[in-house]
């Protein structure tokens, strides 16, 4: 089997289910941003060997297809499981950030480079949330998705503080200049 098709040279793409529309189409610029989100954490996957947070990653990857999954269908057989990813990040973050210190400052994005990755894959996250809340004022989109999608982002943003923790780096304080 070839990777080309040909069948997007005229600017449509297919969507699960057999649907065809223009690549321009909402839909595939939010399911574009949920892949380079997946990207992101690929790329943070490669420098998390040995963290807390390598395993959680492996788990992310998956998931976010079928939160692209779920979108571009509405089936609602992902929903359990981006549920269950749901409350089992927030369980993840509340036994981690006990661990910490407490957050009293804004903090920059950076730290080892573990952190900095992650801290991009959470930016690249909140872009992909705001795609799935403008689709979802003209279609169908279960809360579980929304709720899952800005969980992630939280869990970005707690698993690059861990990530810095581990490595022994304190957070960024951001000061004014």
């Amino acid at each position: 089997m070839k990777i080309y098709t040909k069948t997007g040279d005229g600017g449509q793409t297919g969507l699960p289910g057999g649907a065809r529309v223009n690549k321009s189409d909402p839909i595939c610029e939010l399911l574009g941003e949920v892949d380079e989100l997946n990207a992101s954490i690929g790329s943070a996957i490669v420098d998390s060997e040995g963290s807390a947070v390598h395993t959680w990653l492996q788990k992310l990857q998956p998931a976010l297809f079928e939160l692209g999954s779920e979108i571009s269908t509405g089936s609602g057989e992902s929903l359990p499981k981006l549920a269950d990813l749901t409350a089992d990040m927030e369980r993840w973050m509340d036994e981690h950030d006990a661990k910490m210190q407490p957050l009293k400052n804004f903090i920059l994005p950076g730290g080892c480079r573990l952190a900095a990755d992650l801290h991009v894959a959470r930016t690249v996250c909140r872009r992909a949330e705001r795609s799935i809340v403008r689709y979802s004022t003209n279609s169908q989109v279960d809360s579980a998705v929304l709720s899952f999608v800005n969980r992630l982002s939280d869990w970005l943003f707690m698993a690059a503080r861990f990530a810095n923790h581990e490595a022994g780096q304190p957070d960024i304080i951001w000061k004014r200049n």
